[in-house]
């Protein structure tokens, strides 16, 4: 996967936690009948935060001062 490829990704990543961040409040907020739903969210939101953090640590290097 090209650099530029990755950047795209890593933009789709955070759109879609973006996402099931409000889909998330939006169900809380509702009365928060469905636990087991928002419980899948955050487990999903989390997956792709550690994607996102994979992807992070490969696009910026880590720079020992």
């Amino acid at each position: 996967m090209s650099e530029e490829e990755m950047r795209k990704r890593l933009e789709t990543l955070r759109i879609e936690h973006r996402d099931l961040d409000a889909a998330i409040d939006a169900l809380s907020g509702a009365g928060g009948r469905d636990q087991l739903q928002v419980a899948r969210l955050k487990k999903r939101k989390l997956r792709l935060k550690d994607q996102m953090a994979q992807l992070e640590d490969y696009l910026i290097p880590d720079i020992i001062a």
